[in-house]
């Protein structure tokens, strides 16, 4: 599995970014998927992630309310809809998949990684 993680660039605080993930290699219908980010000195770190068929998405506190998770397994693909960013969340940020119908909140939990793409908000 190849993952592809597209969409990000340069946003006002306050802006919005929406990013996509595009699996390729086999379908990942089948598998958990969740969005991570890892600032500059700073470990990698949880931001949300849904399981397999959508129906359950956990997020972690700090984005909760401000940003959506989702996916369309028909595309073999997963977007990450962030809002109201704030400059700390500068980073760039991964998608992640797990071959168990959800991968959880700490990287160990997939398999599979994307090459992240970057996400800068200004102040």
């Amino acid at each position: 599995v190849q993952l592809q993680a597209s969409g990000g660039g340069l946003v006002q605080a306050g802006g919005s970014l929406g990013l996509s993930c595009a699996a390729s290699g086999r379908t990942v219908s089948s598998y958990g998927m969740g969005w991570f980010r890892q600032a500059p000195g700073k470990e990698r770190e949880f931001v949300a992630a849904i399981t397999w068929s959508g129906e359950r998405t956990y997020y972690a506190d700090s984005v909760k309310g401000r940003f959506t998770i989702s996916r369309d397994n028909a595309k073999n693909t997963m977007y990450l809809q962030m809002n109201s960013l704030k400059p700390e969340e500068t980073a760039v940020y991964y998608c992640a998949g797990s071959k168990v119908v959800y991968g959880g909140t700490y990287p160990a939990g997939y398999d599979y990684w994307g090459q992240g793409t970057l996400v800068t908000v200004s102040s």
